[in-house]
């Protein structure tokens, strides 16, 4: 069985800043017109991030643009926005997220195959420069052996 996925946003910039110890998916409490504009592709996972308050993991500055035929009903599209998670996740998390550098990103969001709206979230640790500069380093190296392979052949 194939399982279809339809990713409204990704956060592309968490791998090139964080360091990805493991990922967890996780639903999210929206409201009937978050729901219609993330369908219409309109969200943003930019400079977001995700804290665990009072039993709760919360997410903060996600966007979702308001939904345009969603007149007074419209929802505020920087509000704070709570992740669905069993109990026992949300325990193991805080442990996590207590040790020094750990923090939790959402790195994309996404219908899954019955529809319902989740988020891929990535508890990371965060990269310094020059562990940046060492992935780029070690990008341009495998990319010049990839063209040196091709010239080869």
């Amino acid at each position: 069985m194939v399982e279809r996925v339809r990713v409204v946003a990704e956060n592309r910039r968490a791998r090139h800043d964080y360091f990805i110890e493991e990922t967890l998916e996780a639903g999210i409490a929206l409201t009937g017109t978050e729901v219609k504009s993330l369908r219409a592709g309109r969200a943003s996972l930019q400079d977001s991030f995700a804290r665990v308050e009072k039993g709760e993991v919360l997410l903060y500055n996600m966007h979702i643009s308001p939904y345009e035929k969603g007149n007074r009903f419209n929802h505020d599209p920087k509000r704070v926005r709570r992740l669905l998670l069993h109990k026992a996740e949300i325990r193991r998390l805080v442990g996590k997220t207590r040790q020094r550098g750990f923090t939790l990103v959402p790195l994309r969001l996404y219908f899954n195959s019955r529809g319902l709206a989740k988020v891929e979230l990535a508890l990371a640790r965060g990269k310094k420069l020059y562990d940046r500069r060492e992935d780029i380093a070690r990008r341009d190296a495998a990319r010049q052996i990839a063209q040196a392979l091709r010239r080869r052949r």
